[in-house]
């Protein structure tokens, strides 16, 4: 309670946003409280990074990796993962907020428990196993799967936390300094031996998870990490039937495949252990699953978080036979202060660095060399043959220390000490950010080129030479290619009006892509001008940005209708409602009323397109003929001339006829009236 009424941040109001209310745990690496987002009106886990993590040139790479890796972890969805929310930066304070879980740890309940039965440590791995697949898929690593990372909630609920901070510490000393990082008594050998790993590493760390829940005991245990990390290496994970005798051979065979030595040998992934986890499970009886191994309970409180428990270097045990020694081989007397493995008892944040320590100077083990101390755990037959071991160590110390002035000008001046890494996190990030990054290396920055990206915001890194990752002289220049941002071109202002095909020539001067056109039927834009266009004209827009013109394909087909027959006025609204114009024309007709369509151009039926012309030709009614004069003729005689000039002869008879001779005629001689009209005459 002391620490935390002490704690600075308590109480306090982090980025303007998260109150701290208490501290609930202190690590190596960070220190996690209970807060209240008070914009969200929520609890959750507010998770600071060590101020001291954040020194140096390492410490900037830490906290630009601190943060990638928690927007990567945060777009992890999965029931079985702590979520994270948010990230960012108060002042000097690198913070997650993540989902809190009220509950305890896999620790917590192995304290109180010692082991559990067969059925629910299954059920806490096929839990950690699902989390971490979704992980998997998408190419990222825990790194530090341990009993403190495994919450279980009120519910029973099983969550993976911390997923993201291991991995930022693990690439950051790994490619920093040398240094290994992580829970010794979970690290899978190749970690030790190389600070390589995959998602391999995962499913050993599930495997001595297993047998820890199983046995009570983690399987490989020592006076210091170097022992433990020794075991790791080079001893097999015994089998969980060593401890619990009536444990079923599956078990021992399930775990043995999760913790096998050679990565090669275990499951590929954790999507591969969950399927052989499940496979295990069914071979085994209700009986076998209700199986549990009693140990005795540890007495000793559950110690309160402290905030000095910070990782240290432990010290090379002392050879065989030297053990309480407080000096060390060639040390000229100076006294190194040991440290202890990791146990059950220690915060959730804990890690060891694994290293050397000679001559009063602290040496980080070198990834790769395996130069792990053995345990001295053997019997009275090999004492002899290790101090003799020993001694040749000693030797051999003594003579680098010899050597280490010029060995270390050469390894400084030509040798790996003159090189260093291009860091990651260059590509995406900011050209400022990107330079300074390096600077705190010691390397320079040459960001004269630039490009245009479609991806890539203006002002942001695109590439980088050397790349990623490939060595360069300490003193070395990284070429950044800054992003200009998308290329934007200007649509040309004189496309409407003009030809398609001078439109689509304008559009490619300017290097723009044309779409295909959009066709549209216009009455009056003559076919193949273009209407509009779906972009301003004159302004600009992304090089990507497809231009489409709505082009006239001229007036709409239409069908002609049948008009001939129909009166003249009937005739014209007819052709007119379907987008066609109509010419009049008139001639007589015998055989057609005055005022009748007598014809149509074209005729009915056929194709035309609006606004074409259709003639119509409407009677005029029988033609006009001139009346000859019958006046004097006979009667036979004046009858048989007007039928001969197409008129029908009326004959009216007056005073009896008597001399047959026409008085009179209806029309005067020479009048022009219609063929076929009545004419009559008048006979005395």
């Amino acid at each position: 309670m002391g620490a935390t009424l002490t704690d600075p941040l308590v109480g306090r109001l982090v980025d303007g946003r998260y109150l701290v209310v208490s501290r609930i745990a202190r690590g190596g690496m960070a220190t996690v409280y209970r807060a209240v987002d008070r914009r969200l009106d929520r609890e959750v886990a507010l998770k600071v990074m060590h101020p001291h993590l954040a020194d140096g040139a390492e410490g900037a790479d830490f906290v630009s990796r601190f943060r990638r890796e928690a927007r990567a972890a945060a777009r992890l969805a999965h029931p079985g993962l702590v979520a994270v929310f948010d990230q960012g930066v108060d002042g000097d304070t690198s913070y997650l907020t993540m989902e809190l879980i009220d509950g305890s740890t896999l620790r917590r309940r192995l304290r109180e428990q010692g082991t559990l039965p067969v059925g629910e440590a299954l059920d806490i791995a096929e839990a950690v196993l699902d989390a971490l697949t979704a992980a998997h898929r998408t190419g990222l690593v825990h790194r530090d799967i341990k009993p403190e990372n495994v919450l279980i909630s009120e519910e029973g609920r099983v969550k993976v936390a911390d997923f993201g901070l291991a991995r930022a510490v693990t690439e950051v000393t790994s490619t920093a300094t040398g240094t290994v990082f992580g829970t010794v008594a979970y690290l899978a050998p190749e970690i030790i031996l190389t600070g390589a790993c995959d998602a391999r590493t995962d499913v050993y760390a599930v495997g001595i998870l297993l047998h820890e829940m199983l046995t009570g005991a983690q399987p490989h245990t020592g006076a210091t990490p170097i022992q433990v990390a020794y075991r790791h290496v080079n001893v097999d994970v015994p089998d969980v039937s060593d401890v619990a005798t009536d444990m079923p051979t599956e078990i021992d065979e399930l775990v043995a495949a999760f913790a096998a030595r050679d990565a090669e040998n275990r499951p590929p992934d954790a999507a591969a252990a969950l399927d052989l986890l499940r496979r295990t499970r069914g071979a085994l009886t209700p009986e076998d699953l209700a199986l549990r191994h009693e140990v005795p309970l540890a007495e000793t409180p559950e110690p309160e978080a402290t905030d000095d428990d910070e990782p240290q270097l432990p010290p090379v045990p002392p050879p065989p036979g030297a053990e309480g020694s407080a000096e060390t081989p060639g040390s000229a007397g100076s006294a190194s202060s040991p440290v202890s493995a990791p146990s059950p008892e220690e915060d959730d944040d804990r890690t060891e660095a694994l290293g050397l320590v000679g001559s009063g100077t602290t040496i980080a083990l070198p990834i790769g060399t395996g130069a792990v101390a053995p345990v001295d755990t053997v019997g009275p037959a090999l004492r002899a043959r290790r101090r003799r071991r020993a001694l040749v160590a000693t030797l051999v110390v003594v003579l680098v220390a010899a050597l280490a002035g010029g060995a270390t000008l050469w390894w400084a001046t030509w040798g790996p000490g003159a090189y260093t890494t291009v860091p990651s996190g260059l590509v995406g990030a900011e050209a400022e950010a990107a330079t300074n990054a390096l600077a705190t290396l010691g390397l320079h920055a040459d960001t004269s080129q630039a490009v245009h990206d479609d991806d890539v915001p203006a002002g942001s890194v695109v590439s980088v030479e050397p790349r990623e990752g490939e060595e360069i002289h300490k003193e070395g220049t990284v070429r950044l290619v800054v992003s200009l941002g998308i290329l934007m071109l200007t649509v040309p202002d004189d496309l409407v009006g003009a030809t398609a095909e001078q439109a689509h020539a304008r559009l490619a001067e300017a290097r723009l892509e044309a779409a295909p056109d959009v066709l549209v039927h216009d009455d009056k834009v003559p076919a193949g001008e273009v209407m509009s266009v779906d972009q301003e004209e004159g302004t600009e827009v992304p090089h990507s940005t497809p231009v489409t013109l709505t082009v006239s394909d001229g007036p709409a087909p239409v069908t002609v209708p049948q008009v001939v027959g129909s009166q003249s006025k009937n005739a014209s609204a007819t052709l007119k409602s379907v987008g066609l114009k109509v010419k009049v024309t008139k001639e007589f007709s015998e055989t057609v009323p005055e005022g009748a369509v007598i014809s149509q151009t074209p005729e009915a039926s056929s194709a035309a397109h609006r606004t074409d012309t259709v003639t119509i030709v409407v009677s005029k009614g029988p033609p006009l003929v001139e009346v000859p004069g019958v006046v004097g003729k006979s009667a036979a005689d004046a009858e048989e001339i007007l039928r001969k000039a197409g008129f029908v002869p009326d004959v009216k008879k007056q005073w009896g006829g008597l001399l047959n001779i026409v008085r009179f005629q209806s029309v005067d001689p020479g009048d022009k009236i219609p063929k076929g009209s009545t004419v009559s005459i008048t006979v005395v």
